[in-house]
């Protein structure tokens, strides 16, 4: 009896492998089908053509269904499409689809948009927005003919592909109808969008949302579970972030008259950031109305006087960036992470959310993985924190370059944003937890985007190209989650060599020459916010207070013990102050003088903490009134030599 296994919509990518000789000698294959949650059909072939014959049943049906720019394997994927996905041509869409989608994307004199003819195969068109005084906002339809090259119908320049012809015209002028128009911004296809290519079958279906600037979606509502806050059991700091302070600790649940302890990962709103507990909660209730085995689980909220705790599962291993830092782990290893990171990302794509916040240290590890029983590591999507709109612009650019350009105009997130950040990441994932511009200022930072620069050349080129795709800065060209996963899938294999160049990677662009001339004159240290693992006060006065914490940069307790120095954040006035404070002690060597370490800065570098090395006996009058019953004169006048030297 047969059984339904999905609908074409529900298929996130298609496998194919050979069979082993004692399985099935010959060309047998065995092709697999991923749903979204990740449940899997096999289907096994007894030759090559039976298997591309079914992989390709299969993938037509889905761009006739589903999405028609999509394809699942490069084997049965059509010459055609191919040319057109390089080219970011639609296929052979009506003149009103074209026409709607032009006027949607916000009828700027040039936009256009190219397609292939309805009508004949080789024809293609391009369709341009032109702006004129006397005739006001009017599109054109420019034919297209391809013989061994492409060229404009009347026109004898030709080129070897649309997009070096879009190129050209994006140059130099192109005369439309006598009206002169240089091409702009294209309007390449979007994942899922309904047009005359899609057979519509019931009426639920309807067009993807593509507004750049759309808000984060969300469930209408804020709910979530309410803790009590005697249920819960505190532990060590595990360090802060940019508006929390985290802790290992522990929740207690009464159930059938048993009692249940629970491991939790304690989230603590920072005074500071107190008006922002709205965005706080809605973030809990996002993750708590939300479930997918790569999400991280959210218990609920726990209120006690001025705190707000969110309280989540604890991940055994951490952040995924601390991880890669302290271990070394293969190449498969860390595809394996990325991929499961994509199929996250295509989660939240279909249910058109917008995550806002991906980064290797927003990922959770939850299994280590053994390569020798076939056992692939695990990782969690923690919650996104607090939405960009709450965050202010010096925030934000701080968070160049996980923060997607387009979003730094209006402080809104669109769908395109995690493509980028996911971008972002993958750089992260295969450079070891490196973490990219860390000693770039907010200036530098809005620098690197005003040049549309890029992040420095990975060896590997086909990881480096998917890169290149997420970070374009038309939020429009970057992929569908869907074909991110077929990327990666692509480099999965056991058989995957990455040729290592002989010499040094590229520079990308001109950026990173300014850049590394402009670092080699800041020698200053700067300590990450997020590994400063609160333990005890030390001291407080009129401006501050100086806590003593662990600097903790792989997150396994070995880092070292710091006193770390920070105004009252009513005390900012005095600012100028701190920063000469800093500035003099940071210049100054001398065996009687605590040690500088380095400066800390909050998120946006809205204010900075002094680091010092730890003296565990603390202040000089502190020890003498303590320990006078075994001071000598001669340890007096050691003192006040020290002190004249």
């Amino acid at each position: 009896e047969w059984q339904t296994f999905c609908d074409f919509s529900q298929i996130t990518e298609i496998n194919m492998k050979r069979l082993c000789q004692e399985q099935l000698p010959g060309e047998g294959r065995v092709v697999t089908l991923t749903r979204q949650d990740d449940r899997c059909l096999e289907v096994e072939f007894e030759t090559l053509v039976m298997a591309l014959s079914f992989v390709s049943l299969i993938d037509n049906y889905f761009r006739l269904t589903t999405d028609s720019s999509h394809y699942f394997c490069s084997e049965v994927a059509p010459p055609s499409l191919l040319q057109d996905i390089d080219s970011h041509c639609h296929g052979p869409i009506t003149s009103e689809f074209a026409l709607h989608k032009l006027k949607k994307a916000g009828a700027k004199n040039g936009t256009f948009l190219l397609r292939r003819s309805p009508k004949e195969f080789d024809k293609y068109f391009l369709m341009v927005c032109l702006q004129t005084h006397n005739l006001g906002t009017d599109y054109k339809d420019c034919l297209l003919e391809k013989n061994d090259k492409f060229q404009l119908a009347g026109i004898h320049s030709s080129f070897d592909s649309l997009r070096r012809l879009a190129d050209f015209y994006k140059e130099n002028t192109l005369f439309v109808s006598d009206i002169p128009v240089k091409l702009g911004k294209c309007c390449p296809p979007q994942a899922k969008e309904l047009s005359n290519l899609i057979i519509v079958r019931n009426s639920s279906m309807c067009e993807a949302p593509s507004s750049p600037t759309q808000h984060r979606h969300r469930p209408s509502h804020i709910q979530f579970h309410m803790i009590k806050h005697e249920d819960l059991t505190w532990k060590e700091s595990l360090g802060q972030g940019s508006f929390t302070h985290i802790y290992r600790g522990y929740k207690v649940n009464q159930r059938d008259g048993e009692t249940h302890t629970t491991e939790v990962l304690l989230k603590v709103l920072d005074v500071n950031h107190k008006n922002s507990w709205e965005s706080f909660f809605e973030a809990a209730s996002f993750m708590s109305q939300i479930s997918h085995k790569h999400l991280l689980l959210v218990y609920g909220i726990s209120v006690h006087k001025s705190k707000n705790i969110m309280v989540q599962e604890f991940v055994k291993y951490g952040a995924l960036d601390l991880y890669l830092k302290r271990s070394n782990v293969s190449l498969s290893w860390k595809l394996d992470v990325a991929k499961q990171l994509a199929c996250t990302l295509n989660f939240l794509e279909e249910k058109n959310i917008v995550h806002g916040n991906i980064c290797a240290k927003n990922l959770l590890l939850a299994r280590e993985g053994d390569p020798n029983s076939e056992n692939s590591p695990f990782i969690k999507l923690s919650d996104p924190g607090i939405s960009v709109a709450m965050l202010g612009k010096e925030v934000v650019l701080d968070r160049i370059p996980w923060v997607a350009p387009e979003v730094l105009d209006k402080l809104e997130l669109g769908q395109q944003c995690d493509k980028w950040s996911f971008g972002t990441t993958l750089w992260e994932i295969f450079n070891g937890g490196e973490i990219p511009l860390q000693r770039l200022d907010p200036r530098q930072k809005q620098q690197f985007y005003d040049q549309r620069s890029q992040l420095p050349c990975l060896e590997w080129a086909e990881l480096d190209d998917l890169i290149s795709q997420c970070m374009q800065y038309q939020a429009e060209l970057r992929p569908s989650a869907r074909s991110i996963i077929r990327h990666l899938s692509g480099l999965i294999t056991p058989d995957y060599e990455v040729l290592h160049t002989s010499g040094s990677v590229p520079e990308r662009d001109s950026f990173w020459r300014t850049l590394s001339k402009q670092q080699q004159q800041q020698q200053q240290e700067v300590y990450e916010e997020r590994h400063l693992k609160f333990i005890s006060s030390l001291g407080k006065g009129n401006f501050g207070r100086v806590d003593l914490c662990r600097y903790d940069p792989l997150g396994d307790n070995t880092g070292e013990l710091v006193a770390v120095k920070q105004l009252q954040s009513d005390k900012q006035s005095n600012m100028a102050d701190f920063q000469r404070e800093i500035q003099t002690i940071s210049s100054l060597h001398c065996d009687y003088i605590v040690k500088y370490r380095g400066i800390c800065y909050s998120a946006g570098r809205l204010s900075m903490r002094l680091v010092m090395e730890f003296l565990p006996f603390g202040s000089l009058i502190s020890y003498m009134e303590k320990n006078k019953h075994i001071i000598t004169t001669r340890r007096m006048l050691l003192f006040t030599s020290q002190i004249c030297k």
